[in-house]
């Protein structure tokens, strides 16, 4: 357990509120923008997000400092979409997101590059979104967390609940469905 994740939850223990305030501000961003990816619906990500933090306040005592926690918090996020993925009887997190719906936010780069640089980067962020979209979600999602929120091979099997063998293999293929969205091929 590193000093940082113990810390973490002893101050979560304790439901210290400048804790709950730097951990909102430091993951904010990335929960908000992973939650858009796996609902694909902006106000519907606000309200998880939202809830998100509610179970964080609520079950911090449950956080034991033995993974890291973001993993833990985006487990939560992803089982709260889920949830409410069951009790609307969806069939998968493929019904959550419709490409013809909103995508995810936009974010400004820091090192201010020129106009014709912004437009190519954004023509290639909107045909890398718009392929994500096309691909499976089980793909789609390990391909977020692991590139959009960087999170570790092991720290995924965390979120997602599953073998690591298994993290593996969906990167792997999620990887080919991608490149295959991005020729304008059909995703597999």
């Amino acid at each position: 357990m590193s000093g940082e994740a113990k810390s973490i939850a002893r101050g979560l223990q304790r439901r210290d509120p400048d804790l709950l305030d730097r951990l909102i501000e430091q993951y904010q961003y990335r929960l908000f923008r992973y939650l858009i990816y796996i609902t694909g619906n902006k106000e519907r990500a606000e309200d998880f997000f939202q809830e998100t933090w509610i179970r964080v306040l609520e079950r911090g005592h449950q956080y034991n400092g033995k993974s890291k926690f973001e993993a833990w918090l985006f487990a939560i996020a992803r089982n709260l979409v889920i949830d409410w993925q069951r009790s609307k009887k969806a069939q998968s997190l493929d019904t959550l997101t419709d490409p013809e719906q909103e995508h995810p936010l936009q974010l400004a780069d820091e090192n201010d590059p020129s106009p014709l640089r912004q437009v190519l980067s954004q023509e290639a962020e909107e045909s890398v979104q718009a392929s994500l979209q096309r691909i499976p979600a089980i793909y789609r999602e390990v391909l977020v967390l692991r590139f959009q929120e960087e999170l570790q091979i092991d720290e995924m099997a965390g979120v997602l609940s599953i073998p690591l063998s298994t993290v593996k293999s969906r990167l792997y293929r999620g990887l080919e469905a991608l490149r295959g969205a991005l020729q304008g091929g059909a995703a597999a």
